[in-house]
């Protein structure tokens, strides 16, 4: 192979190496526009229930379940930006794990897989956010239930 072979060899890593990062930028920026849809979605879920307590159920299950898709397309992304790193997360105990496991190599539980009929299931810790696991468990009063 001569030397315009290893450069445009070279130049493909580059290249591709690029468009990866720009991937993983593009996947930050949407789990972050849904992550504050999402707060948006609880503020306004507020203020009606506030103003209105007794307004059609179905006009809160409508924004709850907009909510619920809002964290499946998050769960998505994140299990994508993961991949694209060459790992996947334990849902159990967060341990990275390489992105060819099926199991955790720390807890033995099974990792996700988007093929999977039950991947787009929520569980009780999907909320992503930094705050949101201290919002969800917080009491009427703010306290933090631990």
């Amino acid at each position: 192979m001569g030397i315009f072979g290893k450069l445009t060899d070279a130049g493909r890593g580059v290249s591709e190496k690029v468009g990866s990062i720009s991937e993983v930028q593009n996947l930050k920026r949407k789990i972050l526009y849904e992550e504050e849809r999402i707060v948006e979605i609880f503020a306004d879920l507020g203020k009606r229930y506030y103003k209105n307590p007794d307004e059609d159920p179905a006009v809160f299950r409508a924004l709850c379940d907009d909510i619920d898709a809002r964290r499946r397309r998050i769960k998505k992304m994140k299990f994508e930006l993961n991949t694209l790193r060459g790992y996947k997360m334990c849902p159990k105990c967060d341990a990275e794990n390489s992105e060819k496991n099926i199991f955790c190599g720390v807890c033995g539980a099974r990792l996700p897989d988007p093929e999977d009929e039950d991947f787009s299931s929520l569980e009780e810790n999907d909320y992503y956010t930094e705050t949101s696991n201290q919002f969800f468990n917080a009491d009427s009063t703010g306290n933090i239930d631990i």
